[in-house]
């Protein structure tokens, strides 16, 4: 279960907005989360806390196939992203890194910035502990969940291949 204050973003954010190509040979994810979301909110970083969740509108990190985005967005603590849809490549990137994503247009819509969200990865089901609203996204197939779990992509190939 993931608890946090919600970061709301509109429709379109890509990944120029999320990590500006300027920081891109930032040595570690620290470095890159340090300008995460700059260029839209420019408090952004002084105000996330661990834990916090980000909510976008339609094809949230469209744009360019970096995988910067979604590190910057995990390395600043947000613990995971809601969005009405995500461009294709976010959304591989995210999962290739073990970084959890939900897609509900419902969500998107209706839940403020400042409120107060839980997630629960397993079923979808997303609440709105500030409006008393309860959303369902559709839950990440068994297979990323795992991913997901194993914090990556790679690290779950590898105990896969450990294991045998």
């Amino acid at each position: 279960m993931l608890n946090g204050t919600v970061f709301k973003f509109g429709d379109n954010v890509d990944t120029d907005v999320i990590i500006p190509a300027r920081y891109l040979n930032a040595p570690s994810p620290e470095e890159l989360a340090q300008h995460c979301m700059e260029d839209i909110d420019s408090s952004f970083v002084q105000r996330v806390q661990p834990g916090d969740i980000m909510v976008g509108g339609w094809n949230f990190g469209c744009g360019s196939s970096r995988e910067h985005a979604p590190i910057a967005i995990q390395a600043s603590g947000v613990s995971c992203v809601i969005a009405a849809s995500f461009a294709r490549i976010f959304y591989r990137n995210a999962i290739n890194i073990g970084f959890p994503i939900l897609e509900s247009p419902e969500a998107a819509e209706r839940i403020a910035a400042g409120d107060r969200v839980s997630v629960d990865l397993g079923s979808g089901v997303i609440t709105d502990e500030t409006s008393g609203e309860t959303f369902q996204a559709a839950a990440p197939p068994a297979f990323i969940g795992k991913i997901i779990e194993s914090g990556g992509l790679l690290p779950y190939l590898k105990a896969r291949q450990d294991a045998r």
